[in-house]
């Protein structure tokens, strides 16, 4: 009974309850028919919002106000970018990916340089770059239409014992994240910053570098979701990273990460990635129109922040 209270005082523990209670309904409804199959895509098309997840949870843990808006257009333009560096060979597989993490880095800079020596609040700033980027990105994949290379479509289609290994890559990335958020300074200055950034810099950390570092990962992240989706979906394409502007901020709030900043559930990215999809699943067997998907989406993430913040109220 103490096992179960404790567990269930964890924020992220919801996420997870909530993918099984949607899971159950749909297998319910349709009789049981397909439902692992269900969970095998549910891991596969969840990983991807939860790599990029990752990287905005730990923007929005630096405070209120610290948002990536500019995450898809980031998926669009480093998928395209490796795409065509490729060219559908094996060989180029390492330049690719290479290529690719630059795109990111170049972003994560840009989004930076907005934010501190323009002065530009965060949310406006990767906005606006949001637009710069996919630009660029529609001037360089215009019409590009490259498969990935054999050994990237394979990779991120593969199964091990009905195990997606996209599902196993995220796993191990993940553990190595909450090692990165739990136990090291630049994790602790990025929950430190989040609590009372005037404090922190009291106290001698180095704000502005872990700022920088934070909105790096989070754009070289979303570069690697790019990479690996387009190899997923067998090519890069202008629209690809649209859905993950809203998802990446929904499964983070979902998670249990405090809109507040200064606490973060690297547990709860996972659950709430799966929740998301297996939600959308189920609207789409009950037969919802797209416009009742976003409404339902919506909702939850307005009563998840509603609750997120009465609770932080009382503490």
């Amino acid at each position: 009974m103490t096992a179960f209270k404790t567990l269930s005082e964890k924020p992220w523990i919801w996420s997870f309850l909530g993918m099984i209670a949607i899971w159950a309904a749909t297998a319910i409804y349709t009789g049981g028919k397909g439902s692992a199959d269900v969970i095998t895509a549910a891991l596969s098309f969840a990983t991807f919002t939860a790599i990029v997840g990752v990287g905005q949870m730990f923007v929005i843990a630096t405070g209120p106000g610290n948002v990536d808006l500019s995450i898809p257009s980031t998926i669009a333009l480093s998928g395209a970018v490796a795409m065509k560096v490729m060219d559908g060979s094996n060989a180029m597989l390492p330049v690719g990916a290479a290529a690719s993490l630059g795109c990111g880095l170049a972003v994560g800079v840009l989004n930076y340089l907005l934010i501190r020596v323009l002065r530009i609040p965060p949310i406006i700033a990767t906005l606006s770059s949001s637009f710069l980027i996919l630009s660029t990105a529609i001037a360089y994949g215009r019409g590009l239409k490259i498969k990935p290379p054999p050994l990237l479509a394979e990779f991120t289609t593969a199964q091990v014992w009905g195990l997606p290994v996209l599902a196993l890559f995220f796993a191990v990335f993940a553990f190595g994240m909450s090692v990165v958020l739990n136990r090291t300074i630049y994790g602790r200055s990025v929950l430190a910053i989040g609590q009372n950034m005037r404090a922190a810099r009291l106290a001698g950390i180095k704000v502005e570098r872990t700022r920088f570092l934070t909105y790096a990962l989070s754009a070289v992240l979303a570069a690697t979701c790019g990479f690996l989706l387009a190899g997923f979906s067998g090519g890069a394409s202008l629209n690809m990273g649209q859905e993950y502007l809203l998802g990446s901020i929904a499964v983070v709030v979902i998670g249990g990460t405090s809109v507040a900043g200064g606490k973060a559930n690297l547990p709860g990215i996972l659950g709430a990635s799966m929740f998301m999809f297996l939600l959308v699943t189920m609207l789409n067997t009950f037969g919802a129109s797209a416009g009742v998907r976003l409404v339902m989406t919506g909702l939850i993430i307005v009563a998840v922040i509603t609750i997120a913040g009465g609770e932080d109220a009382q503490s």
